[in-house]
């Protein structure tokens, strides 16, 4: 077994271990209201937060504004306007490609 499938493997297992941490620790008993919105704000904010490295980054290199950050824009116009998913990323393709054609 390689040490990719070796690390996949680790993780899919730490993956499942932290998510079964949870109901065995709490139990029968609920999480406060407080605690469970900030549960349910985490996934998002990782998510955007994941995004907006991987759109700037420049492969170590710092932060580069190039045809991704016109793509994202487009996407998350695309989204103020309420389209749908399949609408968004053909939007931020196209300019995405767009940008890379012209410059």
């Amino acid at each position: 077994m390689s040490a990719v499938w070796t690390a996949i493997v680790a993780l899919c297992v730490a993956t499942a271990s932290m998510k079964a941490i949870g109901p065995v620790s709490f139990g029968g008993r609920k999480l406060s209201g407080r605690a469970a919105s900030v549960i349910a704000l985490v996934a998002p904010a990782l998510l955007a937060s994941l995004v907006v490295y991987e759109t700037l980054n420049s492969g170590g290199r710092g932060i580069e504004v190039d045809a991704r950050v016109v793509g994202l824009a487009a996407a998350s116009a695309a989204l103020a306007l309420k389209r749908s998913m399949l609408t968004v990323v053909a939007v931020a393709a196209v300019a995405t490609a767009l940008t890379r054609a012209i410059a």
